[in-house]
């Protein structure tokens, strides 16, 4: 009885299944391939600056000021919106919105297809999201939708991100929007 249990729920195999896994310190994950996290930085940005209604969804981990660090990163998170264009949609509350999110207003780990279906979103950078809740939606995303999606994770990453830049703090947050300013004026934007 081959493909049973709750990896095989899902349309479309998890990324694990497909013998991708996060990458180890100091580089990060484009697809299937580890990359340098300065390369993989700059595909990020082109993609975000390129892609139909790129959307930064921030979770409560930067949300919240419980901490200097997610202060600093929240002021950070404002400024990568701005350089790279895109709209930002809070992901603050994990709880189950049933039986109907508002896909306008928030993303929903149980249901972030929705969100992404309804505000036609090609592009998206997850971050501040605990990791958890992060693997249930990229997951739900990356088999549900034609999203591509970045995860900029303070820990070791997620596999189900089209790309993941691992241990990223404010000073990565500060690299990252310098390389984004450097991509879009190289595109022109």
């Amino acid at each position: 009885m081959a493909n049973q249990g709750p990896a095989y729920y899902s349309p479309y195999p998890t990324a694990t299944y497909e013998g991708v896994i996060t990458p180890p310190e100091g580089k990060a994950l484009l697809l299937e391939d580890i990359v340098d996290e300065e390369t993989a930085m700059r595909e990020c940005a082109r993609v975000m600056l390129t892609s139909e209604n790129a959307t930064i969804f921030p979770g409560p981990q930067v949300l919240y000021g419980w901490n200097e660090e997610a202060k600093k990163k929240a002021i950070l998170i404002k400024e990568m919106a701005e350089v790279l264009n895109s709209k930002m949609i809070p992901m603050y509350d994990y709880r189950p919105k049933y039986p109907k999110i508002d896909a306008e207003v928030e993303i929903n780990p149980n249901h972030p297809n929705l969100t992404i279906w309804h505000n036609n979103i090609k592009a998206a950078i997850f971050i501040g999201v605990h990791c958890h809740y992060a693997n249930v939606a990229l997951k739900i995303v990356r088999s549900e939708t034609d999203c591509y999606t970045i995860a900029i994770c303070g820990l070791s990453g997620h596999e189900d991100a089209m790309a993941t830049l691992r241990d990223q703090h404010s000073s990565e947050l500060e690299k990252f929007i310098k390389i984004a300013k450097e991509v879009k004026a190289e595109l022109g934007k």
